[in-house]
């Protein structure tokens, strides 16, 4: 399924589709796996109207233009179909025209309500910020399903469609660790009608991010967040607030009274002063939090570090990329860089020790 941030986006143009009783046609497209250089990688999903509109898209120019064609045939036929890009296909023009990557496509047709209800408990666990894991069985004995079947699940959550409890129990015991970077793999599970192949894919929650302090700078921050599906939350303790700005206006000492904190949350202090700087960050120092950051100059952040040794190289500061930021804007797109870097575990130029470390 697509990152947590774009989710919403795709659910919300499943869910115009029911409220019109369906009566258009849909497909939905899923990358399958893919190899070498490609747009996007397995598990990233596009729905596809009957008009050739789509909704997070799959590929640039490369085989998007085919995949809305197929996926037409799909909406026509009402059966799930799988394309495969690469060479031996005989669709090289299409490859060699674009990131020169292969990749495999599941395209089922989307036109009942129970085509959506996994969609519905994907969005269950997104509003519950819980992980789970979603596994889709999109074929057996190498012939494509005319649908899909599928099984979530999570620590409070079970929704399946499918029928042989013990086919689930080995989905369950083949599934990606919670730990591991791999987020997305394909496996082959024994069943009684013979060998399904399945998607497995871990769910995680939307990225939120947690900024404190009302003025220029958070506002370019959550200017740039949101549409990269971000939920951002803005905190000041002052009366100082800017008319018209999105805030929650509590005491560092009442945080949590406002909030909780996970693995999947950022935060990022920019008062602009020193004092109300330090007591957001002692309201954060024991949270769990993916990125912890604070704006300001090298010789704030030296006396940040003084005054809170035990936030060790935890403490992004300064916070954002080395990209010789200097408008809010800049910083705000420095500060997401980084922490975009820090969540994929991905490289980037400029990256704290500890970053680097991190993504090496």
């Amino acid at each position: 399924m697509n990152s947590s941030g774009e989710f919403g986006r795709l659910y919300a143009a499943a869910k115009e589709l029911e409220a019109d009783g369906f009566r258009r046609s849909a497909a939905l497209a899923t990358v399958l796996r893919t190899r070498g250089s490609t747009y996007r990688h397995a598990g990233a999903s596009m729905l596809v109207r009957g008009d050739g509109s789509v909704v997070c898209p799959l590929a640039g120019g490369c085989p998007q233009h085919d995949l809305v064609l197929r996926a037409r045939n799909v909406m026509r036929d009402d059966r799930a179909q799988r394309a495969t890009y690469n060479r031996e296909t005989g669709l090289d023009v299409l490859v060699e025209a674009g990131c020169g990557g292969e990749l495999d496509v599941l395209l089922e047709p989307v036109s009942c309500r129970g085509d959506l209800a996994f969609l519905e408990v994907l969005a269950r666990l997104h509003e519950q910020r819980t992980c789970g894991t979603l596994a889709t069985i999109f074929a057996r004995a190498g012939e494509v399903l005319p649908r899909p079947q599928r099984l979530v699940w999570s620590d409070a959550v079970e929704w399946h469609d499918i029928e042989d409890a013990k086919l689930m129990g080995r989905i369950r015991s083949v599934a990606p660790d919670s730990g591991g970077r791999k987020r997305t793999m394909i496996r082959h599970v024994e069943s009684a009608g013979g060998m399904v192949e399945v998607l497995l894919e871990r769910i995680e929650p939307v990225h939120r991010l947690l900024v404190f302090g009302a003025n220029a700078g958070s506002e370019a921050l959550a200017r740039i967040a949101e549409p990269l599906g971000w939920q951002v939350l803005l905190f000041d303790s002052t009366d100082a607030v800017p008319a018209g700005t999105r805030c929650v206006r509590t005491a560092p000492n009442a945080l949590r009274e406002h909030v909780t904190f996970d693995r999947f949350t950022s935060a990022v202090v920019m008062t602009h002063n020193l004092e109300r700087d330090l007591a957001w960050l002692r309201a954060l120092e024991h949270a769990s939090l993916a990125y912890l950051g604070v704006i300001g100059s090298r010789e704030r952040a030296a006396r940040i570090r003084s005054a809170l040794p035990r936030l060790g190289e935890r403490l992004h500061c300064p916070a954002g990329l080395e990209i010789g930021a200097e408008t809010p804007e800049e910083i705000a797109l420095s500060v997401t860089g980084e922490i975009l870097a820090l969540s994929r575990l991905r490289g980037a130029c400029g990256l704290a020790p500890a970053l680097r470390a991190a993504v090496a």
